[in-house]
């Protein structure tokens, strides 16, 4: 097998046109340069440089090897380079998986905030819930992905605490408990519900519901934010709005927290074994600055 740092000195050999002034050239000694050529032979199994009174000059397969010397060193130096990027965040790609509720808020922040700091690395996002990002991470299509505590990720997924979202209240402005500065998840016992068929809230605004002893009844069902809260705004019912929403959320509407009300947990999940794009700590940092200015931000918008 042809050794590259061999063939640098090929390159240098003929750029040079001796051995003395390739050997100068890459800091070596004459005979270490003779002899590197040898090897080289050796390894080609044929001549590649033969001296004469003016220099030296390569043989027809001296000049073959050259040709494809100078495209695998040109590659080689390409690699090294585009290898330096990725480790310095000059370059590469970061591929970002999260959930509906995370890309309402969390997430935008985090990518403006990530391009910002690293403009060089290509985003890309994945709308997914938790259940999905898991097998999307151990295919290696994801490099780092927002879930929460709805679903299982699967297997070899690591996950590191984001924040706790806390669901807060979302009343008509005319609501009789509008006013009411304490709300427990009993007061709300005879309320009509607004909610998805299926998903997080609705599971746990059955578990809260139930621990208060009641049972709520939900009459309208709507999975989209918008749509939850324009049945609100109309009067004709409550529903529950996780705090990463709730820049979201419209003016004629009541905010209120819960004494007892449900909070579900987000993570940063990424793979146990598969490699780890440069960009996956940086945008970790980023995601745990942003989530704590955002919840910050909020408490001031919950009663």
């Amino acid at each position: 097998m042809l050794d590259v740092r061999r063939l640098r000195v090929l390159r240098e050999v003929a750029a040079t046109g001796s051995f003395s002034a390739a050997a100068e050239a890459l800091a070596f000694t004459q005979p270490a340069v003779s002899r590197q050529i040898a090897t080289l032979e050796a390894e080609a199994g044929a001549r590649l440089v033969e001296r004469g009174a003016r220099g030296i000059r390569l043989t027809p397969a001296g000049e073959l090897l050259l040709e494809h010397a100078e495209v695998i060193l040109d590659r080689l130096a390409a690699a090294e380079h585009q290898l330096d990027a990725l480790s310095g965040l000059d370059g590469g790609r970061l591929r970002i998986g999260a959930f509906p509720t995370a890309n309402a808020t969390l997430i935008p922040l985090a990518l403006t905030a990530f391009d910002a700091e690293y403009p060089s690395v290509c985003l890309s996002l994945n709308e997914c819930t938790t259940s999905e990002a898991g097998p999307l991470l151990a295919a290696g299509e994801l490099d780092l992905a927002v879930v929460s505590d709805a679903g299982d990720p699967g297997e070899d997924i690591e996950l590191e605490h984001l924040m706790d979202d806390p669901m807060h209240l979302a009343l008509p402005r005319k609501h009789p408990l509008a006013g009411q500065d304490e709300i427990s998840m009993a007061d709300l016992r005879d309320e009509i519900w607004i909610e998805g068929r299926d998903g997080i809230c609705r599971t746990k605004l059955m578990r809260a519901a139930e621990n208060a002893g009641f049972a709520p009844r939900v009459a309208f069902q709507s999975t989209e934010w918008l749509g939850k809260q324009g049945l609100v705004a109309a009067g004709v019912g409550v529903t529950l709005i996780p705090t990463v929403a709730l820049a979201t959320v419209r003016d004629d509407i009541v905010l209120r927290s819960l004494a007892d009300g449900p909070t579900r947990t987000i993570s940063i999940a990424t793979h146990s074994s598969r490699y780890r794009a440069p960009g996956v700590e940086p945008m970790r940092a980023i995601l745990k600055r942003v989530a704590a200015e955002h919840c910050f931000a909020c408490d001031a918008m919950v009663v």
